[in-house]
């Protein structure tokens, strides 16, 4: 009986002594920075929508493109690793990065002070504003959103314009699913004007095939963009930050904004 208790009680002892052991591993892996991470793994698993030309979108051979998806190979190529793009609907993606579906998401995330709270992001790579869309044969010139005072704006719903066009009292707000729809009801003249990011204006003009035209970009309603990831981790931090400013210095962030936009988006404006 003595040798079947003291059998017992090594097993136990074992068991135990091995839970600690996995526990501390546990510990230490998710104490570990994710520079070391993804170096160990050889890929930057990077969260993009896929559907949201002209930043990432599946091109005429379904392979993805664009400005973020261009950024976002670079920024891999410089830390030394390769780009893994996963796809996830906006709705999802801040908590797909949160959950470690990804590493950071490289899809036009504004920085806010709401998002800051939970997400660490590198120095902005993109600085935009609001931008009013016109019909061509509007001879009125809305300079800012008092203009609008008294008029139809349209808008998508959930969107950071949504928010901004209800912050001035008077405007009637309008939201619709996406920019097609607010678009053609503006050219049949049911509102007035749209709102959107000035990046994508031009685009948006170009491919609605519609008598419009960009109208004024909104004084104050400005935007940082960067690329946000799990907090507590400094060295990714360190090297993301560094990785794009060795790309500002090389040209690299100017070449791919003149290329998707015409412009350097890249800076501040004065």
């Amino acid at each position: 009986m003595r040798s079947i208790r003291t059998g017992l009680l090594k097993s136990l002892l074992a068991s135990v002594l091995l839970a600690g052991v996995a526990g501390f591993t546990a510990t230490a892996a998710s104490a570990a920075d994710l520079l070391d991470t993804v170096k160990q793994a050889g890929v930057l698993k990077i969260g993009v929508e896929g559907t949201y030309p002209p930043f990432g979108y599946r091109g005429a051979k379904n392979e993805l493109e664009g400005f973020d998806v261009d950024v976002a190979r670079a920024i891999a190529g410089k830390l030394g690793v390769k780009p893994e793009f996963v796809t996830t609907e906006w709705s999802a993606i801040i908590a797909g990065l949160q959950a470690g579906k990804f590493d950071i998401i490289v899809n036009q995330v504004a920085v806010t002070p709401q998002r800051k709270q939970t997400l660490d992001f590198s120095t902005p790579y993109v600085y935009s504003a609001a931008q009013l869309i016109q019909r061509k044969d509007d001879k009125r010139e809305f300079k800012s959103l008092d203009d609008l005072k008294n008029h139809k704006l349209g808008v998508s719903l959930g969107s950071n314009y949504n928010e901004l066009a209800k912050s001035v009292p008077g405007i009637d707000v309008k939201t619709y699913p996406g920019a097609p729809e607010y678009l053609r009801d503006l050219a049949s003249q049911r509102i007035d004007a749209a709102l959107n990011d000035r990046l994508m204006v031009n685009y948006l003009i170009k491919n609605a095939n519609l008598p419009l035209r960009p109208g004024a970009v909104v004084p104050g309603a400005n935007t940082e963009v960067a690329i946000p990831f799990r907090k507590d981790n400094p060295k990714f931090a360190q090297a993301i930050d560094k990785a794009l400013e060795d790309l500002r210095k090389d040209g690299t962030l100017v070449k791919l904004s003149t290329k998707w936009f015409g412009s350097d988006v890249t800076k501040a404006a004065k």
